[in-house]
């Protein structure tokens, strides 16, 4: 049984995964609990989840592919990217980049919205509220964690391709490596949504996946008018329609896989996707704090773990930072793993790889609550028990 001292107390976890991996495969996986409370079904590691903001890095593992296609510029302005003007209105004249929305320093907040434009609807209309801006802060000056510039990471790629981004996704990076995996359940087989695990909030109450075994009536936000016709969709109107800041589902072994990628530089299987400056480049800090740079923390989630982020490149974040007010580590060995945290519908998740020693990790937890609790570093205590 994994995690017996966290599992016996009332409020733990309704389900637990741990995937270990190296270069060649995976070396150990721990399970336990429930995937689906109504029917008693438990957890597997080939169980798909939606892996919350792990969503991000798997996002941008795309948009590297297309930029080393040359489709895309992660230093041109994404006003040109987008077809119109991206600009915070108290700093008009600087440029928002690809590469300022990919290391979360574009200067865009998520207190306007990010994931609730309708299909049929457009993104931009965000934009236009105030609150979207941070106005204290310059694009490139400052950290804060947004989920919004997601969205329009996923619609500049839309742009660029004239395809649909979960529909990009699988062409770019989940079918090349072999991943029964989807954004949205939509391109999900009936087999694989079958054994969805359904998240559910610190009460046990299910909040999201709740789908009886088969595929929901519709994987994305309705029309306004209540219908789902996916044929309204058109490239570089609605990026946040198939959740690229956080939608994937994919289970803890397919997320090994890309762990593994990570691992090995771009390639597994013997075969290359990315090339390993590319990896590089997502790993490498854009940013790590100082006081007075950045947030240390995620304002959408309510959980205010200060020195939770510390350092991040594109879409990935790096553990264990030495510098005062930093709580990033919670291996509690000081190596500096790189990778990506999830948080969101109860579930609590990382992936981390040791690019160094050639390891990695992935979990998840199920049932958690919304704040990282009772950890001695910025993560929960079930979170530091499964990295162990």
């Amino acid at each position: 049984m994994l995690l017996p001292s966290i599992d016996a107390r009332a409020t733990g976890p309704v389900a637990t995964v741990r995937v270990a991996f190296d270069r060649g495969g995976i070396t150990d996986i721990r399970v336990h609990g429930l995937a689906d409370k109504a029917t008693g079904r438990e957890v597997t590691a080939d169980d798909p989840v939606r892996i919350a903001s792990i969503s991000k890095l798997v996002t941008t593992l795309g948009v590297m592919r297309l930029a080393e296609a040359g489709k895309l510029d992660l230093d041109a302005d994404a006003s040109d990217l987008l077809g119109w003007r991206l600009r915070n209105p108290a700093y008009p004249q600087t440029p928002i980049t690809l590469r300022l929305l990919l290391s979360h320093r574009s200067s865009l907040t998520d207190a306007a919205g990010y994931w609730q434009t309708p299909l049929g609807g457009e993104l931009r209309d965000i934009l236009r509220d105030p609150r979207a801006w941070d106005t204290k802060h310059a694009p490139g000056r400052y950290f804060r964690y947004t989920n919004l510039n997601f969205p329009l990471v996923a619609q500049i790629m839309e742009r660029a391709t004239g395809e649909r981004f979960d529909q990009l996704m699988q062409r770019l990076v989940l079918q090349p490596l072999g991943i029964d995996a989807c954004f949205n359940w939509a391109l999900c087989s009936d087999a694989t949504a079958a054994r969805a695990v359904v998240l559910y909030d610190a009460d046990g109450k299910p909040v999201k996946d709740d789908n009886h075994g088969r595929k929901p009536d519709c994987p994305v936000m309705p029309a306004s008018d209540g219908s789902c016709d996916l044929s309204q969709w058109h490239a570089g109107e609605n990026g946040a329609l198939f959740s690229p800041q956080g939608g994937l589902r994919i289970s803890a072994e397919g997320l090994a896989r890309i762990g593994q990628l990570l691992l090995d530089d771009g390639r597994i299987d013997g075969k290359r996707l990315l090339t390993a400056s590319s990896i590089q480049a997502m790993a490498t800090p854009a940013w790590q704090y100082r006081p007075g740079n950045g947030l240390t923390w995620e304002e959408d989630t309510g959980d205010a773990a200060a020195g939770f982020f510390c350092r991040y490149g594109l879409a990935m974040q790096t553990l264990a930072t030495r510098v005062p007010g930093c709580r990033d580590d919670p291996f509690g060995d000081g190596v500096a793993r790189v990778g990506h945290s999830g948080s969101a519908y109860g579930l609590q998740a990382g992936l981390w790889v040791d690019r160094e020693g050639g390891t990695g990790v992935v979990w998840f937890a199920t049932g958690m609550p919304d704040e990282r609790e009772g950890g001695k570093s910025a993560f929960s205590a079930v979170e530091e028990a499964l990295a162990h």
